[in-house]
């Protein structure tokens, strides 16, 4: 592909906008929640912002294939794909939290070549790619300089691990030993770990349209992003962003012994 990486960030930031601002119309406005077949829940923000970021793509790079988490995949043969999650934090969303977001990310293979985060209520806009760096409304992003989970602001989406009961007792040790600990969650928390406002967020379950626009926000402000077995991929299943003060010892607990479930 010819694109450049900064053209490719730029894109994936004005698809995210575009699809952010679509799903902002309907935000409080007291939509309609239907249930997917795995149990989730799906608005009609979540479609229209999903149609509106495949339209633009389809336009501007129409070779390209386009996976989204409400429409599947579009030309699966495509050498370059779209990674399209419409309303991260959907259950956010229809509460009237305003800490959700639309994510894109674009990809060849397993290689994230750009990536980007838009929480349109807050106006917070996270670009990044490859040796582009990571930025946050326009200026540089960078993780925090913190060194010790004990001074650390630690994350997580949902903190009783309900998708992932095994890495529960991880997440206890981990909010046991940390400074502070919140559970900020979805895309949000992964923001928070890129602008330095906080040092960990971890999800026991991740798809791959909830990470791969993360992952390269994260890396390219010098931090570190892996699965839970420690392999530095946005679609292991799993996810533990971290600055790299902590990373190793927040990881080291993270991998404790499982709690005893009650």
């Amino acid at each position: 592909m010819s694109d450049s990486l900064q053209v490719l960030m730029e894109a994936a930031g004005d698809v995210a906008r575009a699809a952010g601002g679509v799903a902002l119309e309907h935000f409080r406005r007291g939509v309609t929640v239907d249930t997917k077949a795995d149990g989730s829940p799906v608005t009609v923000a979540d479609r229209e912002a999903e149609r509106a970021a495949r339209e633009w793509i389809g336009i501007r790079f129409p070779t390209d294939g386009v996976v989204g988490e409400e429409f599947g995949e579009l030309r699966p043969g495509a050498a370059r794909r779209w990674i399209v999650d419409p309303i991260d934090g959907t259950r956010t969303f229809v509460r009237g939290v305003p800490l959700w977001g639309t994510l894109v990310a674009v990809c060849e293979g397993d290689d994230v070549l750009a990536g980007a985060s838009f929480f349109p209520v807050v106006s917070e806009l996270l670009v990044a790619a490859p040796s582009c760096g990571c930025w946050w409304n326009g200026q540089r992003a960078r993780v925090s300089s913190i060194a010790s989970v004990n001074e650390a602001l630690v994350l997580t989406t949902d903190e009783q691990f309900r998708a992932a009961p095994d890495k529960r007792g991880g997440w206890s040790t981990l909010a046991a030993n940390a400074g502070l600990a919140r559970s900020w969650g979805d895309c949000y928390g992964y923001l928070l770990v890129a602008t330095g406002r906080a040092e960990v967020m971890t999800d026991g379950q991740l798809a791959a349209w909830d990470a791969a626009a993360l992952f390269p926000a994260i890396t390219e402000a010098g931090g570190v992003f892996t699965d839970w077995s420690g392999t530095a991929t946005p679609f292991g299943g799993s996810a533990i962003a971290t600055n790299a003060g902590v990373a190793d010892e927040a990881r080291r607990l993270l991998s404790a012994p499982r709690e005893e479930l009650r």
